[in-house]
């Protein structure tokens, strides 16, 4: 099976969207990218030594777990790939090893990298303290606060954690000053970006990484069900790494229908969301051309959602055609329903998700279900991080014994 209506081109672009909208002080550095990911990550040394970091560093494969009381409640067979077992607590680990490996290659001795819930961010601090490399991760201000857990083990990881304090002082703001970090050192930095956004080569990298998630859904899928596919995989989307790499080895397959869910924050006919399928149009941010949210004018609106790592105001190129040619469906999940589908789960499987990841569950209340459908929500994450928004929410803080 190939992917030729999805795939990436020569160019760079999924369909309209993507390529490399850089200036003149960052060619270099993504030329250099360019010339070589493919070459290096085709090499069977560098398989050999991945595959081995993703099996016995990380802890892959993730389990396919067939949530029981959860599907009872759905009338239909709900699995759940539990990316939120695996080292540093999400699916972030996989590109961070993909990444430091190709680093390590190109002999880089530095790594930047962005983060918004935390998540990428202590994997990429995980991977430089693996190899020994000086780390500097870039986060909003906002985002140090509301995620702080994450924040203490970044440092004690050995990261620099740069607090961010322009905009909205969230995810779009800290990849700012990633990029502008790059360009200031481009003999000794690689920017290890976290989602399959930013100038291409990195979506396609990126998501080339993250699709060990479909590959071990397909084997996990056919020794469960007889079967290799699902009727329907969810996912998060924020950039769109996790689910980039939920939907990868199923794009092709139309008997497979791709939901999306974006963080719809107070509602999509508010300013305070980040919904950008619903709310966005065409435009061209951190050197691609994706779906974004902009004013009249063309100026970033700044995006809201409870969820740190889904309050961007863009979508990564592969989303952005996916939405443009209806191969996938994307939902907008509002603060409140990922809260409730948090707790839902949390009582129902003993499973605290990631906030980011209970948009995805949110979802199983929007799209249709049937009690024949086996349906794999992609669990990206663990609510470690969340604990705070949670207890606060949900009153556990003011409970008794």
């Amino acid at each position: 099976m190939t992917k030729s209506n999805y795939n990436i081109n020569d160019a760079g672009f999924y369909g309209e969207f993507g390529g490399a909208f850089i200036p003149e002080m960052l060619q270099k550095n993504v030329t250099e990218l360019l010339d070589n990911y493919l070459k290096i990550m085709s090499d069977p040394e560098f398989k050999t030594e991945l595959r081995t970091l993703l099996t016995d560093y990380a802890g892959r494969p993730s389990p396919l777990y067939y949530a029981s009381r959860l599907s009872a409640q759905y009338q239909a067979n709900i699995y759940l790939k539990r990316e939120d077992l695996n080292h540093t607590g999400s699916h972030k680990i996989n590109n961070a090893l993909g990444q430091i490996l190709l680093a390590e290659r190109l002999g880089k001795k530095r790594i930047i990298a962005e983060t918004g819930a935390g998540q990428h961010g202590v994997a990429t601090a995980t991977v430089c303290a693996l190899k020994g490399l000086e780390c500097v991760v870039y986060m909003g201000e906002t985002d140090v606060k509301r995620q702080a857990p994450n924040v203490a083990r970044m440092r004690m990881l050995g990261a620099k954690v740069v607090p961010v304090t322009s905009g909205n002082r969230t995810l779009k703001d800290a990849t700012n000053e990633a990029i502008r970090d790059w360009i200031g050192h481009p003999e000794d930095t690689h920017y290890i970006i976290g989602s399959v956004v930013g100038p291409h080569p990195y979506p396609d990298l990126v998501a080339r990484f993250q699709s060990v998630i479909s590959e071990e859904m397909q084997e996990q899928l056919l020794s469960k069900t007889g079967r290799s596919y699902p009727d329907a995989v969810i996912a998060c989307v924020g950039g769109g790494s996790n689910a980039a790499g939920a939907f990868y080895h199923f794009i092709d397959n139309p008997d497979v229908k791709l939901y999306g869910a974006e963080g719809a924050g107070k509602g999509i006919d508010t300013p305070e969301t980040a919904a950008t399928m619903a709310v966005g149009s065409s435009g061209i941010l951190h050197g691609s051309k994706i779906l974004l949210m902009q004013d009249k004018y063309g100026q970033i609106t700044e995006p809201y959602s409870i969820s740190a790592g889904l309050d961007y105001p863009g979508v990564g190129p592969l989303h952005s055609h996916l939405h443009a040619t209806g191969r996938a469906t994307y939902l907008s999940v509002t603060d409140e329903q990922a809260l409730q589908a948090a707790l839902q789960i949390t009582r129902l499987e003993g499973i605290i998700p990631a906030l980011e990841s209970a948009h995805a569950l949110a979802a199983l209340n929007m799209i249709p279900l049937r009690k024949e459908m086996n349906v794999v929500v992609n669990l990206s994450g663990r609510g470690d991080k969340d604990m705070d928004t949670y207890t606060h929410y949900f009153g556990f803080d003011n409970e008794q014994n």
